[in-house]
């Protein structure tokens, strides 16, 4: 077994169900209520079985998710969050300066949903393989 792509993550409904959660909960129509939100997606080591959990809410253009929760038996194989500011008003919708760090540093694919396409940022599955920490790869 090994660590799935992003492109496989992209295609599990679990994680897209996710996503369009995130998405409407971040309230993308509502300008003084948009906010980040997002989690990390997780694969159980025994069955492969792919779940989600959620961070807590983040800002207008920022969500931490430096601190994925424990889930034994489980590790990190991505993470999500959404763009819900509009592009029509400038906003970037693909990955930020800082959004290509932290992904590369925490070692996951990260899924980012915006208004007009959802974005894959840092590295193409999981670094390392499904060996390791719980949380992100060393």
């Amino acid at each position: 077994m090994q660590a799935p792509t992003a492109a496989e993550l992209l295609n599990n409904l679990t994680v897209r169900q996710a996503l369009e959660r995130a998405w409407a909960d971040s309230r993308p129509d509502d300008p003084s209520g948009r906010h980040e939100e997002g989690g990390w997606i997780y694969m159980d080591t025994a069955s492969g079985e792919i779940a989600i959990r959620r961070a807590p809410g983040g800002e207008v253009a920022a969500i931490d998710l430096n601190y994925p929760t424990v889930v034994a038996g489980s590790v990190v194989v991505g993470k999500f969050h959404t763009h819900p500011n509009p592009t029509v008003e400038g906003w970037e919708a693909g990955p930020s300066e800082t959004d290509l760090q932290t992904d590369e540093m925490h070692g996951v694919p990260d899924l980012i949903r915006a208004d007009n396409d959802v974005y894959v940022s840092g590295p193409n599955q999981r670094r390392g393989g499904l060996v390791g920490a719980a949380g992100y790869p060393a």
